[in-house]
């Protein structure tokens, strides 16, 4: 089977310094190279990718300048803010930021992308990479599939992706960290717990 990410990302030269540090063998075993399959795999979101995506509140998309320098923004918005349209488009909207449109001039020349969905509190990380479109400010009908009722924010257009290839990462590495809201509920029930216990105590005594 072709692990489409792998075919994407693993070029020559990565191949052989995979070689040369020793795990080219252990991911081609993984990949299926040499069974004589064809099936591609890794290349459409599933329900697990797409519920990944939905829950998040920010990604970091880089994108390559025609300098031929990489260039790494950092996104967010409320949660779910990304839309996942289907196994092989999702979008979200552009809100006005810093106006440098860094990203926005690199992909006039350049429409590649590479994304990292991050959920530090479960130590899970998506990597997807796809081609990226903007949507104009005045076409609605697409807009108003990314917009997010109640969040005050100036929306400067939409930005639709098409998958090219995914893949998660191990967890090596990624330390813990927990939102506000998520520390929130856990301290409340916490909270709670510890409130049933003093009742407990205070029974017996």
């Amino acid at each position: 089977m072709t692990h489409r990410y792998h075919a994407l990302m693993f070029s020559p030269t990565v191949r052989a310094a995979q070689t040369a540090l020793g795990s080219r063998q252990m991911l081609a075993e993984q990949d299926g190279e040499g069974a004589g399959e064809t099936d591609i795999h890794h290349d459409k979101l599933t329900a697990s990718e797409a519920t990944f995506i939905a829950l998040r509140d920010s990604f970091y998309m880089a994108s390559v300048s025609e300098t031929g320098w990489p260039y790494v923004q950092h996104r967010g918005g409320p949660t779910g803010f990304v839309k996942v349209f289907d196994p092989n488009t999702f979008g979200f909207a552009d809100f006005a930021g810093n106006r440098q449109y860094i990203s926005l001039g690199n992909l006039m020349r350049n429409d590649r992308v590479s994304f990292f969905f991050m959920d530090y509190a479960n130590r899970s990380r998506l990597k997807v990479l796809g081609h990226a479109s903007y949507v104009d400010a005045d076409n609605m009908e697409v807009l108003n599939q990314l917009v997010v009722p109640g969040y005050r924010a100036r929306v400067e257009r939409g930005v639709i992706i098409k998958v090219a290839a995914y893949e998660w990462n191990c967890p090596q590495h990624i330390t813990p960290r927990v939102v506000d809201a998520d520390a929130t509920t856990e301290i409340a029930g916490l909270r709670k717990r510890i409130l049933e216990l003093e009742t407990k105590l205070a029974e017996k005594s």
